[in-house]
């Protein structure tokens, strides 16, 4: 994204690089995006952390969505995967290809959005990559973290015997989803006006947890986003450390507005367990960093539940209520 080099200085790029998105780039080693790169380095002592994610219209957001709120949860979902390695944001990178009909004003807003979220999490815009596409628009970033040396939280090192932590609640964004895709389903037909704009505000904004970062390094054994549903990336987490887990769905934490809706169309409980784009995080730590960990969290806002215990053996079990296990018909989100 640099406003010279071989792109051809004084271009119609170059010029809404200059206008648009340089002045996010804040950190002096971004060079104002007048080079080709950006050089960082780490605070002494601490490791890079990088995280991708590439969000595409019609996939990951509806192409009527405003700009600005596109460019907010692409950087996000990103951050989201600092918070949840224990990292504390750097800067981020960022490509985005342009559709036919994106026009100046889309642009500009996006733009803004970006450097809103930017400045309120300290992720300075470093550079990046602006090009034309046929296709849908499409954005990528890149996030770049910090942690301690040697102290990322990953998601091989849970162990027999702790508890499944998740925060915030889940299934707004699945259901918010659900709900622009059908908004006549019965699940929605009760619900009033604000519980409906929260649901819909969940899957178009998500809430990257950074203000636990810290505790995460210091409590957690394992950790990860959820990014394409609850049950799916907690079986992931699992079988990268080795471990098996039991959880039970009546301890899946549900917004009043989630709540609302299962009642009224209780199929919606397996849209709120493997549905994706919640963005909050899931952990395994030891019984006896619970309440240090839940500590943090109240203090700053943020819900703190146990769902369950890890297990030795393989798998996850998710236990309905009277203790029968719950049959799912597709336990995440995938592309493929």
């Amino acid at each position: 994204m640099g406003a010279g080099g071989t792109d051809g200085g004084g271009s119609a790029e170059d010029r809404l690089i200059a206008r648009l998105f340089a002045p996010l780039a804040r950190h002096p080693g971004a060079l104002g995006l007048m080079d080709d790169a950006a050089v960082i380095a780490p605070p002494p002592g601490h490791d890079l952390v990088l995280t991708k994610d590439a969000l595409v219209a019609g996939v990951h957001f509806f192409p009527d969505d405003p700009p600005a709120s596109i460019a907010r949860k692409a950087l996000r979902v990103n951050l989201s995967d600092l918070a949840a390695k224990g990292a504390d944001p750097l800067g981020v990178l960022l490509a985005f290809a342009v559709p036919p009909g994106m026009d100046e004003a889309a642009l500009v807003a996006f733009a803004r959005g970006l450097g809103d979220d930017c400045a309120a999490y300290g992720a300075p815009l470093l550079g990046g990559d602006t090009v034309r596409t046929p296709g849908p628009f499409t954005v990528s970033i890149t996030a770049l973290g910090t942690v301690p040396a040697g102290r990322m939280v990953t998601r091989l090192d849970a162990k027999v015997g702790q508890a499944i932590v998740v925060t915030g609640t889940i299934g707004d964004a699945a259901l918010g989803l659900a709900l622009r895709l059908d908004p006549g389903r019965a699940g929605f037909a009760g619900l009033g006006a604000a519980d409906l704009a929260f649901l819909k505000d969940r899957y178009l904004h998500p809430r990257p947890r950074l203000v636990l970062s810290t505790a995460l390094r210091e409590h957690a054994s394992a950790a990860m986003d959820v990014s394409d549903g609850l049950v799916g990336d907690l079986a992931k987490l699992l079988a990268a450390s080795g471990v098996a887990g039991r959880i039970e769905a009546a301890r899946v934490p549900l917004s009043a507005a989630a709540r609302a809706a299962i009642a009224a169309e209780p199929a919606l409980l397996e849209t709120a367990l493997t549905g994706g784009d919640d963005y909050e995080i899931l952990a395994v730590m030891p019984e006896d960093r619970l309440d240090a960990f839940g500590a943090v969290a109240t203090a700053a806002g943020v819900g703190v539940t146990v769902l369950g215990r890890t297990l030795g053996g393989q798998g996850l079990t998710v236990e309905a209520a009277g203790g029968a296990t719950m049959v799912l018909k597709q336990q995440s989100f995938s592309h493929f």
